[in-house]
């Protein structure tokens, strides 16, 4: 394939546009694409190149591009104002929908992105328990704020011992002290994480974690565990917090605590929630969401609830919710069956790969290790051997994540998968 006019447009970027992207995130690509059009599970690009596409925008996509009722929906909305800044009755009409679906939704929030959906919530903890502190697990993210972006991606030499892992800071500018409330556990390790909580005893106000680390590696939660967390909670006290911003409307139409069976005190969710749109939510128990306006706790924001966004959400979530969630199925089996080819793939080439996840959120790890069980155990994975294969998928036609995730949506067909295992073995070919 080639790539000129991307390449053009990203030194014209450069130019005017801090290192020529949006979003540091987005320069990793093995090349930084620029895109003018997209239809269900494709992408097309500037130079003419057509992808079947796995990043969903990372994440939000999840009715895949241009859905007829969404683009109707919106072309009905952008005739009416943009914004009032007072109330509307799509704010009423999306809390209710969620309500519907999500276990834990007794009151809901609208804010504009995930990284504030976490400030609120760290804020509604302390708050409701009169606690300082927040349990993170290593390998979680949950957003780029100076107090939540610790021990996100750690080297090894970084983390501590696994007893007790370090609160590691994210970012140079980050503030030393935002360390001093925030508690590091391993993922998937009860016995651990009851320790820890026994030495920070009457200090935290919530457990804070994603229920599959889809951040770093998409590893799922060892049976039992996250109903273990919740009981670790009861006992000492504290919330349970679940970032639901990936697994949210995704893993099932009601977040990953309806697929598992375990309800948190509070839930954060964004990207598939509003199908595109930017929007995000903060969803959980009416006494700890009332204290925004009976407690004291200050919460604010000029588009909270934005008419634009919510008419996106409302549009998305009545197609995730209908038939009994029968879209989000199809895209479970579609990446399952994408999981399983791709295991084969590998194989069939004596390609060391563990294929972990859900089938609409899953990871590629190339790593020698016969199961991968927290963020430590992804330290080994062979990261140019990653990039390598990216590249290779990329001129396929075929685009991943840059971490080496995979988004499926409610509308990959069984031709798209197909054909995707196709151009995946050619570029497994390379390597």
């Amino acid at each position: 394939m080639k790539w000129d006019q991307s390449r053009a447009m990203l030194e014209r970027s450069r130019r005017s546009l801090a290192g020529g992207v949006s979003s540091p995130f987005r320069a990793k690509a093995p090349v930084p694409l620029f895109f003018e059009n997209g239809q269900g599970a494709r992408l097309t690009d500037v130079d003419g190149n057509e992808y079947i596409d796995y990043q969903l925008a990372w994440g939000p996509m999840i009715l895949g591009y241009n859905h007829p009722a969404m683009v109707e929906r919106l072309r009905e909305q952008v005739a009416k104002p943009l914004s009032y800044g007072a109330q509307h009755p799509l704010e009423f009409v999306v809390a209710e929908q969620i309500q519907a679906m999500v276990p834990c939704a007794e009151l809901v929030a609208f804010t504009s992105s995930g990284s504030e959906t976490v400030q609120l919530a760290h804020r509604l903890a302390r708050a409701c328990k009169r606690r300082p502190k927040i349990l993170k697990f290593e390998g979680h993210y949950h957003g780029w704020m100076d107090g939540a972006l610790h021990s996100y991606k750690p080297q090894a030499d970084e983390t501590g011992p696994l007893e007790h892992p370090l609160a590691v800071p994210g970012s140079r500018g980050q503030v030393a002290n935002a360390a001093e409330n925030v508690v590091v556990s391993p993922w998937n390790r009860l016995d651990v994480l009851s320790r820890i909580l026994d030495a920070h005893a009457g200090e935290i106000a919530a457990i804070f974690l994603e229920p599959v680390l889809c951040n770093s590696g998409c590893l799922m939660p060892e049976p039992g565990y996250l109903q273990g967390v919740r009981d670790l909670a009861n006992q000492h006290g504290c919330l349970l917090v679940f970032d639901e911003v990936i697994t949210g409307f995704r893993m099932h139409p009601g977040g990953a605590q309806a697929h598992f069976g375990v309800t948190p005190d509070l839930a954060t969710f964004g990207k598939a929630v509003g199908g595109g749109v930017p929007l995000s939510v903060v969803a959980g128990r009416l006494e700890i969401m009332e204290q925004m306006f009976s407690g004291g706790v200050v919460f604010g924001g000029t588009f909270n609830g934005n008419p634009f966004s919510l008419a996106g959400a409302s549009v998305c979530l009545e197609e995730l919710s209908r038939d009994d969630g029968a879209a989000l199925r199809h895209a479970n089996r579609m990446g399952e069956t994408l999981m399983a080819g791709i295991r084969e793939l590998a194989a069939g080439r004596g390609i060391p790969l563990q294929v972990t996840g859900f089938g609409a959120a899953f990871y590629l790890h190339f790593t020698t290790l016969a199961t991968l069980k927290d963020y430590r155990d992804t330290l080994s994975d062979n990261r140019d051997l990653l990039q390598k294969f990216l590249f290779a998928a990329l001129s396929e036609g075929v685009i991943l994540v840059p971490d080496g995730r995979m988004y499926v949506s409610a509308v990959h067909t069984e031709r798209d998968v197909a054909e995707t295992l196709d151009k995946l073995a050619r570029a497994f070919d390379r390597l």
